[in-house]
C-alpha cells in the first residue's frame, strides 16, 4: 500500500553533446525546475539559484560526469557521421519571454529574466539590449532539458527600472 500523500517527482540528469556550441552540456532538474548546469571548463556545478550553492559543492560524481562527456564526444565522432541527415537539425523556433523576478517598482533594484523555450538543439547566445543598445554584465545563460527532447534557457539581468525603459533579450 502506498500512502495517499505519496507524490511522484522526477530528477532529470541530462548530458548532451553536439557539433555546435556548447559542444557538451549537462543539466540537472527536479520536477522540470533546473537546479544546476555543469561548467566543463571549471569541472564544477553552477547553481541556477543562490539557494542551491551548497548542493553545488558536491563533487562525488565528477568522475562519472567526465566519463559521460568523453563517451558523448566519442559518439559524435564515431556515430555522428553515420547519422548525418537523419537527425533533425532544429525543431520549431525558440520563444523568448522577458519578465521581472520581483514585482516591478520603479527606482528599486530588480532582475529581468529572459526565458527561452522550444529550444532544440540546445545552442543559443542570449544578448540583452536596453533601448536597442547592447548591455554588458548579465549573468550566465542556464540551459536545461525538459520532456520530449526539448530544452529551455534562462538568462538574468540585474537592473533598476525607470518608467521609460525598454529591454529585450
Amino acid at each position: 500500500m502506498w500512502p495517499d500523500d505519496l507524490q511522484n517527482h522526477t530528477f532529470l540528469h541530462t548530458v548532451y553533446c553536439q557539433d555546435g556550441s556548447p559542444s557538451v552540456g549537462l543539466s540537472e532538474a527536479y520536477d522540470e525546475d533546473q537546479l544546476f548546469f555543469f561548467d566543463f571548463s571549471q569541472n564544477t556545478r553552477v547553481p541556477r539559484l543562490p539557494e542551491f550553492a551548497d548542493w553545488a559543492q558536491e563533487q562525488g560524481d565528477a568522475p562519472a560526469i567526465l566519463f559521460d562527456k568523453e563517451f558523448c564526444e566519442w559518439m559524435i565522432q564515431q556515430i555522428g557521421p553515420k547519422l548525418d541527415g537523419k537527425i533533425p537539425v532544429s525543431r520549431g523556433f525558440p520563444i523568448a519571454e522577458v519578465f521581472t523576478l520581483k514585482p516591478l517598482e520603479f527606482g528599486k533594484p530588480n532582475t529581468l529574466v529572459c526565458f527561452v523555450s522550444n529550444l532544440f538543439p540546445p545552442m543559443l547566445t542570449v544578448n540583452w539590449q536596453h533601448h536597442s543598445v547592447p548591455v554588458e554584465g548579465f549573468g550566465p545563460t542556464f540551459v536545461s532539458a525538459v520532456d520530449g527532447l526539448s530544452f529551455q534557457a534562462f538568462s538574468y539581468l540585474n537592473f533598476t527600472p525607470e518608467p521609460s525603459d525598454i529591454f529585450s533579450c
